[in-house]
C-alpha cells in the first residue's frame, strides 16, 4: 500500500456507472441558472499532457450535457502559477475555473518567494485524478538493461540531465532523491509541461524524465526511451516487466509519493455548481472516450470527486509540501 493507500479509493468504472445510474435526471438542475454562458477552463500547462487532456475530456463532456461551450485556455508558466492567479481573481460565479496539478497546489509555496493565491484558502476542489504509476525513461542512448542500474551507471560516469514537469514535482523530488541514495549528480531540467519535456528526451537532449506513462508512450514504442523504474510498490499493468523502484533498492518513502491533476473552482463559487460540476466529472468515467483516457495513462482510475479530492489535500498535501522543503530550494 502506498502512503495514500488509507485514502478511499473508487474504481472509475464503478463509479462511473453508479453516478449514471442513481442520479436523476434533474439532478445537474440543482444550479438551474448555471451555465448560462461560454465557460472557461483554464489549464496551467501546455497542451498534450495529462493536465490538459484532463481538462479538454471535461470541457467535451460538459458542453454536450449543456449545451454551451466549455472552453480550454492553456496559460502556462510560472509553475502554473499565471493561470492559477488568473482563477483565484476570477469572479467565483462557476464560469472560470483552474486545471492544475499537485506542484501547483502544494509545492509552489515552498518553490517560490511570493505566490499570488493562496491554494488553500483561493479555491474549492471539484475533481482530481490521480497520476498513479508514473514512469522513469532514460534515453535509448542509455547503456544497459531496463532497470534503474543502467541510469545509475551512467550517471557515475557522465553529465545526465533528468526531465522534470517543473520545480518541485515530483520528478524533480526523484531525481534529487536518487541522487541522494546512489551519490550521483544528474542536473534537474525545468519544463512547462510534459509534452516538451518528452520531446526532449525523445531527441537526445535530456538522458532521463519522468511523467506520465501516456506522454512517455510515444518514445518508448519508437525506441528512442526506455522506461526503467516506477514509483509505486506493484507494477504498473501496462509495463508488467518494469521494476518499481523499491523493488530495485530505492526504498525511501518520497519515492512513493502521489501526484495528481485537478479541477478547482475560486474559493465562493456556488455549492450547487461545485456538486454540479463534481457529479459531471464522475459521471464522465462512464464514458468511452474517457476510459480509453484511463487506460492508456495507465491508471487505475478515473476522476474522484471532491470529497476523495478533500481526503487527498488532507493527507497527501503535507507530505509533498514537506518533501520539496527538504529539497533545500532557494526560493526563485
Amino acid at each position: 500500500m502506498t502512503i495514500h493507500g488509507r485514502i478511499r479509493r473508487r474504481r472509475f468504472m464503478a463509479v462511473g456507472a453508479a453516478a449514471s445510474s442513481l442520479m436523476p435526471a434533474g439532478a445537474f438542475g440543482q444550479a438551474p441558472d448555471w451555465p448560462s454562458r461560454p465557460v472557461r477552463f483554464v489549464c496551467g500547462y501546455a497542451p498534450g499532457g495529462l493536465t490538459d487532456l484532463f481538462a479538454r475530456l471535461g470541457a467535451e463532456h460538459f458542453a454536450t450535457r449543456y449545451g454551451k461551450p466549455f472552453i480550454v485556455e492553456n496559460r502556462t508558466g510560472a509553475g502554473s502559477m499565471i493561470a492559477g492567479d488568473i482563477v483565484a481573481k476570477s469572479p467565483p460565479d462557476g464560469y472560470t475555473l483552474l486545471f492544475t496539478n499537485s506542484t501547483a497546489m502544494f509545492q509552489n509555496q515552498v518553490v517560490f518567494k511570493s505566490v499570488p493565491y493562496d491554494a488553500a484558502k483561493d479555491f474549492t476542489p471539484v475533481s482530481m485524478l490521480s497520476a498513479d504509476k508514473v514512469p522513469l525513461c532514460v534515453h535509448s542512448s542509455v547503456p544497459g538493461n531496463s532497470d534503474l542500474a543502467a541510469l545509475v551507471a551512467y550517471a557515475r560516469k557522465n553529465k545526465t540531465s533528468f526531465g522534470t514537469t517543473g520545480i518541485g514535482s515530483l520528478a524533480h523530488i526523484f531525481c534529487m532523491k536518487l541522487n541522494d541514495i546512489f551519490g550521483i549528480q544528474m542536473e534537474p531540467v525545468h519544463y512547462r509541461g510534459e509534452a516538451p519535456m518528452w520531446a526532449d528526451l525523445s531527441a537526445g537532449v535530456t538522458q532521463a524524465a519522468c511523467s506520465t506513462l501516456q506522454g512517455a508512450w510515444p518514445a518508448i514504442q519508437a525506441g528512442s526511451a526506455r522506461p526503467v523504474a516506477v514509483p509505486t510498490r506493484t507494477r504498473s499493468r501496462r509495463l508488467p516487466d518494469v521494476a518499481t523502484f523499491h523493488e530495485q533498492g530505492a526504498t525511501h518513502p518520497y519515492l512513493l509519493l502521489e501526484s495528481m491533476v485537478c479541477c478547482v473552482a475560486p474559493t465562493g463559487t456556488p455549492v450547487p455548481v461545485i456538486e454540479a460540476l463534481s457529479a459531471g466529472m464522475v459521471e464522465m468515467n462512464a464514458q468511452p472516450r474517457m476510459r480509453e483516457f484511463v487506460d492508456k495513462f495507465g491508471l487505475d482510475e478515473g476522476a474522484q470527486d471532491r470529497a476523495s479530492f478533500a481526503t487527498f489535500i488532507r493527507e497527501m498535501g503535507p507530505l509533498l509540501t514537506q518533501a520539496v522543503r527538504e529539497l533545500n530550494i532557494e526560493p526563485q
